[in-house]
């Protein structure tokens, strides 16, 4: 999803926030900005700017995709030139996942340098409310995950996870399994507006879960439950899923029908049906995107807008990350 005025909505809303342009500093002798120290005791909650705004600020750019809740937790996809700023301090968690060349970096908190060496597999945590001076030297491709505290704290009550939330700062620090998941997450946005909510709020609850696992101060402790949906709640889920694309599929709405968390709710469902709810909702459209096109002879694009997707090109790329054919391939192929 492309917007050509992202960076300067961003902009401006975080104008709106803080009343002003980012704060000025005093010159060092060198040219230089000087080095901030890790502060989140700095500046108020009010004072800060949302994840997005910062991030068009400093990369002096738009998003190649990004997609946003109200709160500001969300998902971008980035490619950037190379970085010698102050990332000042923001209102939410933000974790990303480095998919460029391999290159060295420097972090710079206050008195504390960390050099490391961006590669896939590879991920950055800057906490919600801390400051550093980064200096990148070559262009970067990277996907960005804005966390809200709030979702990070809902996350490890719903979990029973008992230990800290304080979320460490890290610097390209290994872990394939929190950068695949990210990653997944930006290819995954097809262009349907139901299937890709569904997806951000599911893979937003699992990368918190992530990240409280392997990101704290001190290890987390799970308490998992199991069991999966009644039959009557999970047949409640089924017809809201089934329903036309103007109900409403979010996971908030599917987990409060069943009168469980979020998280509790996803766990269940994969229990009963094997699927996660974005994985089911996206088979059933995928069904009935096929029964249409063996069926009928309506055109491609109808069918497309008949199930959510933005545009024909959107459909066409999601039927075929999954059968292997474009539709009209398919449609051809079968009758």
């Amino acid at each position: 999803m492309r917007a050509p005025d992202l960076r300067q909505q961003a902009i401006r809303r975080s104008h709106a926030m803080t009343g002003s342009t980012a704060p000025t500093r005093n010159p060092s002798p060198n040219g230089q900005p000087p080095v901030p120290g890790v502060q989140p005791d700095d500046s108020t909650m009010s004072e800060r700017r949302a994840a997005d705004a910062e991030m068009a600020r400093v990369l002096r750019t738009e998003p190649t995709r990004m997609a946003l809740d109200a709160s500001g937790a969300g998902i971008a996809h980035w490619n950037h030139d190379p970085l010698h700023d102050v990332v000042e301090p923001m209102s939410h968690h933000v974790i990303m996942a480095y998919n460029g060349v391999i290159q060295r970096m420097e972090r710079r908190s206050g008195k504390s340098v960390s050099i490391g060496t961006f590669r896939p597999g590879v991920v950055i945590i800057i906490p919600e409310g801390s400051s550093s001076r980064w200096d990148i030297p070559k262009p970067v491709d990277v996907v960005q995950l804005y966390l809200p505290n709030t979702t990070l704290k809902r996350v490890a009550g719903e979990a029973g996870i008992a230990g800290a939330t304080d979320l460490l700062e890290r610097t390209a620090h290994p872990d394939p399994i929190t950068s695949r998941l990210l990653l997944s997450a930006a290819d995954a946005l097809e262009g349907n507006g139901a299937l890709d909510a569904l997806f951000r709020h599911q893979v937003t609850d699992l990368l918190a879960t992530r990240v409280l696992a392997a990101h704290t101060g001190s290890p987390a402790t799970f308490h998992p439950t199991m069991g999966g949906l009644s039959p009557k709640v999970l047949l409640r889920a089924i017809e809201r899923l089934r329903s036309d694309s103007d109900a409403d599929v979010s996971l908030d709405a599917l987990a409060s029908d069943a009168g469980l968390s979020r998280f509790h709710f996803c766990r269940a469902f994969k229990e009963s049906t094997g699927l996660s709810p974005h994985a089911w909702l996206r088979q059933h459209r995928l069904e009935q995107a096929m029964n249409k096109l063996r069926e009928s002879d309506e055109p491609v694009v109808s069918i497309a807008a008949a199930l959510g997707y933005s545009s024909q090109t959107a459909f066409a790329a999601a039927f075929r990350k999954l059968t292997g054919e474009t539709p009209s391939d398919w449609r051809r192929r079968v009758r």
